[in-house]
């Protein structure tokens, strides 16, 4: 009998952690409407999670999945109340205005009283943060990270770090919102409305060579640092543009604003 009672509790112990990592998973969640464009590894990335989790907790049989279908994810739900904002909610629930985008296919800032929002895991969980410390945030190439470098250097050479980092993080958040090119390479480039989205590529400083400090600052943006929180906008505070002026301010840096 007490052999018994000892494989018994072997067995309890043994399968407790297995538990527990699956309640951890599962200690909130919510519906996610799959739209075009969607994989099971981008929904996972979006929500702290992983393209298996998803297959597993969906009864999945493969990776394919479809617009429209509805998907249970680890995310709270959020009812919009009078006087939110965007960027209030993402600041209130600890994530990203980026991250809060991606989890509700929400580009615009139009949300109304009684809405309901996903809230993905918050950006300082510890799951998120060993993200960033191991692996990109986006994929990119050797020459890609010596672009966004170059970047860096003509915008903010004699900034500070944290607005070099800044820099690299709007390029990185552009990427990762769909109202702008998806490569480094082609937000950098961008033309809109015969504008150029970035004044070195004008006017040739691009083509400058990169600090160490900006080389730096690159790999840390690609790898997660964001000091402006998901912002996707900067520029000298001396501009009189009343348009940029009229963006919420996400972070400013010595002489440099950054906006949502």
């Amino acid at each position: 009998m007490l052999r018994l009672i000892l494989k018994k509790a072997k067995a309890f112990i043994f399968t407790l952690p297995l538990a527990i990592v699956f309640m951890s998973q599962t200690a909130f969640a919510a519906n996610y409407t799959v739209v075009k464009g969607d994989s099971l590894y981008k929904i996972g990335t979006t929500f702290g999670t992983t393209a298996e989790y998803l297959k597993q907790s969906n009864n999945l049989g493969g990776n394919t999945i479809y617009p429209g279908q509805v998907l249970n994810v680890p995310a709270a739900t959020y009812t919009v109340k009078s006087g939110d904002t965007l960027y209030l909610i993402a600041k209130n629930n600890n994530v990203t205005l980026s991250a809060l985008r991606a989890a509700n296919n929400k580009w615009n800032d139009m949300i109304y009283p009684g809405q309901t929002l996903l809230i993905p895991k918050a950006s300082g969980s510890t799951a998120s943060q060993t993200t960033q410390k191991n692996s990109a945030v986006i994929s990119y190439t050797a020459s890609e990270l010596d672009l966004l470098a170059r970047l860096i250097e003509a915008e903010a050479a004699g900034q500070s770090y944290t607005a070099k980092v800044a820099v690299g993080a709007v390029v990185i958040n552009r990427v990762q919102d769909p109202r702008f090119p998806n490569t480094i390479t082609d937000v950098i480039y961008q033309v809109d409305h015969g504008y150029y989205q970035f004044t070195p590529v004008l006017n040739g400083w691009i083509n400058k060579p990169a600090s160490q400090e900006s080389k730096n600052a690159a790999y840390a943006a690609l790898h997660g640092s964001d000091p402006t929180n998901g912002a996707v906008y900067y520029f000298d505070d001396s501009t009189t543009n009343t348009w940029l002026w009229s963006k919420p301010i996400a972070l400013r840096s010595g002489n440099m604003v950054y906006t949502y």
